[in-house]
C-alpha cells in the first residue's frame, strides 16, 4: 500500500507535535508543515526534512490526510475545505465553535468518505483504556482536571480548553443521554470562564461531578468512577488505574473488608496512539476511535453546561 501522504495545519505548540508523530510512522510520508509565521513553520519542518508553507491550501491534492491544530475559530473554515478535496481529517477538540459547524462537518467527510477524527486526547491514555472492560453501568463519577495559567489556551473558556476532555471520556462510559445540567463559575485571569464546576445528570441515574481549573497551584487529572460492588481511580498524569472491590470472602479484619488493585503503565505517549489510530482507521476503512460525532456530542454537551453556568462575582 502506498505511503499516506500527510501534513500539519498550525504548527504552534501542539502542531509541533503532530508533525513530529507522523514522521514516525513508517506508513506515512509528512510532505509539510503550514503556520501563518513562516519562520515558525521553518523551524518545525527544518529537522523533519518536510516543506514549510505559509497556506494551507497549496495542500490541496498534495496530500491525503492533515491534522489541523489551528485556533478553535478557524476550524471549520480549515476543516471543510480540506473534505472538500477529499482529504482525511484530525481535527483537535473542541472540533468547531456551533453545532451547526459541527453537523456540517460530519455531512462534508460521508458525502466526501473521508474519515473525520477529534482530537480527545485522554481517550487515548492507558489508564482509562484500560477502565473501558472493568465497566458495568457506572453509578456516580467525580473528576477534576486543574492547570496552572497558561495564556496560550485563552481563547475559549476552561469548559472548552479543560472540562471537554473529562466530558467527552465521560459521556463514552455513560450509556446514557444528558437529562439535566447545572454549573457554576468564575472569571479569574481571563474575560472568559476561569474555574467551573458542573453536575451532569443522566437518564440512567448516573451522576457525574466536573471540576476543571486554569487558575492552580498545582497541575492535577483525576477521575474516579463508582459502580456497583466497585470504584475505579484513574490519575491520568501518574498513567495509574486503581480499583477497590469488596472482597470475595468475608473478613475478620475490618481493614480486609476491601480489595485493592493498582495498575500502572510507566510510559506512554497518547498523542501518537491518537495519530496512528487515525492512520490505521484511513488504511483499514473503519471509524477512528474518536469520530465527528463523538466530538459533537462532547461540544453539545459543554455547550448546554456553558448555558446553564451560573457565574459567581
Amino acid at each position: 500500500m502506498a505511503l499516506l501522504r500527510c501534513a500539519v495545519i498550525g504548527v504552534g505548540y501542539l502542531g509541533k507535535f503532530h508533525a513530529q508523530k507522523y514522521a514516525k510512522i513508517p506508513e506515512c510520508q509528512l510532505v509539510a508543515v503550514v503556520d501563518s509565521r513562516q519562520e515558525q513553520a521553518e523551524a518545525v519542518a527544518g529537522p523533519l526534512g518536510c516543506a514549510a508553507l505559509k497556506d494551507y491550501r497549496a495542500l490541496i491534492g498534495q496530500v491525503d490526510a492533515v491534522s489541523i491544530v489551528v485556533p478553535t475559530q478557524g476550524h471549520y473554515e480549515v476543516c471543510a475545505e480540506f473534505l472538500r478535496a477529499g482529504v482525511h481529517v484530525l481535527v483537535e477538540k473542541p472540533m468547531t465553535t456551533t453545532l451547526e459547524q459541527a453537523d456540517a462537518l460530519i455531512r462534508l467527510a460521508k458525502d466526501n468518505q473521508c474519515v473525520l477524527a477529534v482530537g480527545h486526547l485522554e481517550r487515548f491514555n492507558p489508564a482509562a483504556l484500560a477502565l473501558e472492560p472493568l465497566l458495568s453501568n457506572p453509578r456516580f463519577i467525580d473528576s477534576s482536571r486543574l492547570a496552572p495559567f497558561k495564556p496560550r489556551a485563552t481563547d475559549v473558556s476552561v469548559l472548552l480548553d479543560l472540562m471537554i476532555h473529562d466530558v467527552d471520556l465521560i459521556l463514552s462510559l455513560v450509556d446514557s443521554e444528558l437529562e439535566s445540567v447545572e454549573c457554576s463559575g468564575a472569571r479569574v485571569l481571563t474575560s472568559d470562564i476561569d474555574i467551573a464546576n458542573a453536575r451532569i445528570r443522566f437518564a440512567n441515574g448516573c451522576v457525574a461531578n466536573v471540576t476543571a481549573s486554569r487558575v492552580s497551584a498545582k497541575s492535577e487529572r483525576k477521575m474516579r468512577v463508582f459502580q456497583s460492588q466497585a470504584c475505579h481511580s484513574l490519575d491520568f498524569q501518574a498513567r495509574t488505574l486503581t480499583t477497590y472491590r469488596g472482597a470475595t470472602t468475608p473478613m475478620a479484619d475490618p481493614e480486609q473488608a476491601i480489595e485493592r488493585h493498582e495498575q500502572s503503565f510507566g510510559e506512554a505517549d497518547p498523542l501518537f496512539s491518537e495519530i496512528l489510530d487515525f492512520v490505521e482507521s484511513i488504511r483499514e476503512g473503519r471509524p477512528p476511535k474518536v469520530s465527528g460525532e463523538s466530538g459533537r456530542r462532547a461540544l453539545e454537551a459543554v455547550q448546554r453546561i456553558t448555558e446553564a453556568t451560573r457565574l459567581i462575582s
